[in-house]
């Protein structure tokens, strides 16, 4: 084999091609490339490894490619952000750190899908429990050992005291582990945290093997194009230091992310083919489902004054900072080293669904993602959104140049069903703070203010303040109607050799933080591509929801 030639090439290092990486060289015979177009996640840098410093990297282009959607049409023509990692390990270097699965039922919806029937929750569960290692120990739902480190937060605010009392006050049951038998209702939200550090794919995968004269990584190498001969791939084009190289392989996997692995293969000519010979690219697949089918979770923060001062907000006075970093910097421990989105949970909105179809993180202050507080003082929110959305959007190259960002369109508040969870998702929300146990702590609300009581009030706050929770996925889905990119293997319809393999092969978006599916994707995808023995499907019970109705059936 050539030095240019090699088993496998992984285009993205982020966090599906972290774990390829890793599971792929394994057999010292495969070699392996991997192509970032970022950096390296230095370990001295302590904006991507300190977890409570999770806003300078969703706000800088140091290592984000600081994508932003086409004007919104139902969003007042705003422009919303969508940050990306620009280094290895890709976004979970700049993602939030929670830890959520999604709902057994997300993954029953997969498998009823024609040809998807070995994406069911009990042929994920094994592959979630390997990537695993929940320092409170595994059990039936959980695993321990594997390479993703998980941390349990402890909750020790008064404000989280009064959080879980007051959801129970409106009704709502506390789990004790959202990934666990039941996500329905509220607890805390595991993170991918290890000894006061962000634990980031790459580290978790990529880091411990490097060393390995099988796997070779090249960074800031942004690819051209797949290199193919007819319809089978055999090679990809990328540009590193001003010059152009190409690498060729027996297997080719796009492992960019929502947006850059349908960019990637529009560039490389498969994707709606009238769209691309306007663009004078020449076609090599007709598969018009490439970049469509778009899909995100939409977020607002619903804020609160605190009467007593117990929430974090000392921590945002330059003079305390000092103290904060150097207490991290030495021990790892303090205000540092929490991402601070310690509890939440998931609710129905309405009896019509027949899973939660909200999620909420709680945080105590009242901050925006990019560091800014609302007002001068203490202060608490809950981050809320729909999470079973019917809005599909879109990612669209705009010409032939790779450096050209796409069009992305996710059409936000579009559909009569966003519409509706978002009037309930606020309504809700209110209810559950002005609950008895908040009475000594909830001064007036902040945003979006007692005067926003309407449903069309609600609607244009929305619009107003919304913004992504940094969840896309589904523009290459897997399945077999004429949207579907990728079969159940996760090979390119019609094309040999080459597959994707990252969030946007998910045919629905999950029930929260879409994280720990994409790791649990790439883990299947790895024995896929081995030729391994899938692992056995694990049988166990999960949570479902009874009507009241049904509960007196059973009783009688």
């Amino acid at each position: 084999m050539s030095k240019n030639t090699y088993d496998f090439i992984i285009i993205g290092g982020g966090s599906a091609g972290s774990v390829l990486a890793n599971r792929l060289s394994k057999d010292p015979e495969n070699n392996v490339l991997v192509i970032e177009a970022g950096r390296m996640d230095h370990a001295w840098d302590f904006r991507i490894h300190m977890p409570a410093a999770l806003t300078y990297p969703l706000s800088n282009n140091f290592y984000n490619w600081g994508y932003s959607s086409d004007p919104e049409p139902y969003m007042h023509n705003r422009r919303i952000y969508q940050p990306r990692g620009k280094v290895l390990g890709g976004s979970s270097c700049i993602n939030g750190m929670i830890y959520i699965r999604g709902n057994a039922l997300d993954f029953e919806k997969w498998a009823a899908m024609d040809g998807l029937e070995d994406w069911g929750y009990a042929h994920c569960l094994p592959y979630f429990k390997r990537m695993e290692n929940r320092l409170i120990g595994g059990n039936d739902y959980r695993g321990e050992g594997g390479p993703l480190h998980l941390t349990t937060p402890k909750c020790d605010n008064p404000l989280f005291d009064a959080f879980f009392e007051s959801v129970q006050q409106a009704g709502y049951p506390l789990t004790d582990d959202v990934n666990g038998y039941q996500q329905e209702g509220f607890g805390k939200f595991d993170a991918t945290i290890y000894k006061g550090k962000r634990w980031n794919a790459a580290r978790a995968y990529i880091h411990p093997v490097k060393d390995r004269k099988n796997l070779s990584i090249s960074l800031k190498s942004t690819v051209s194009r797949i290199l193919f001969e007819g319809n089978r791939a055999i090679g990809v084009e990328f540009v590193k230091g001003g010059k152009t190289h190409k690498v060729y392989g027996e297997k080719i996997i796009c492992s960019g992310g929502a947006i850059n692995s349908p960019q990637v293969l529009q560039l490389s000519g498969i994707g709606n083919g009238a769209e691309l010979k306007k663009l004078g690219i020449p076609v090599v697949a007709d598969l018009k489902g490439v970049g469509e089918n778009l899909q995100d979770h939409l977020e607002v923060y619903v804020q609160w004054a605190a009467k007593k001062p117990v929430s974090l907000y000392p921590s945002l006075k330059f003079y305390n900072q000092p103290k904060i970093g150097l207490e991290w910097l030495f021990n790892k421990t303090g205000v540092g080293a929490s991402n601070h989105f310690e509890a939440g949970g998931f609710i129905r909105g309405n009896e019509d669904v027949s899973y939660p179809n909200l999620q909420y993180h709680f945080l105590p202050i009242a901050i925006r993602y990019d560091g800014s507080a609302p007002n001068e003082g203490h202060g608490f929110q809950l981050h809320v959104g729909p999470m079973n959305t019917d809005v599909r959007g879109h990612v669209k190259i705009k010409s032939s140049d790779p450096g050209e960002y796409p069009s992305i369109l996710f059409n936000y508040l579009s559909t009569d069903q966003e519409r509706k969870e978002w009037i309930e998702a606020i309504r809700c929300t209110r209810d559950l703070v002005n609950q008895p146990a908040f009475d000594e702590l909830r001064g007036k609300e902040l945003s979006p203010g007692a005067s926003v009581e309407t449903d069309e009030e609600i609607l244009d706050f929305v619009a107003r303040e919304g913004e992504s929770a940094y969840h896309p996925s589904c523009t290459c889905k897997m399945g077999y109607d004429d949207q579907s990119v990728v079969d159940a293997n996760l090979n390119v319809h019609g094309i040999e050799n080459l597959s994707v393999v990252d969030a946007s092969v998910m045919p629905a978006i999950t029930n929260g933080n879409i994280y720990a599916p994409v790791i649990m994707i790439a883990e299947k995808a790895a024995d896929i591509l081995l030729g391994n023995s899938s692992e056995s499907p694990q049988q166990v019970p999960y949570y479902t929801h009874k009507t009241e109705v049904e509960k007196n059936q059973v009783s009688h």
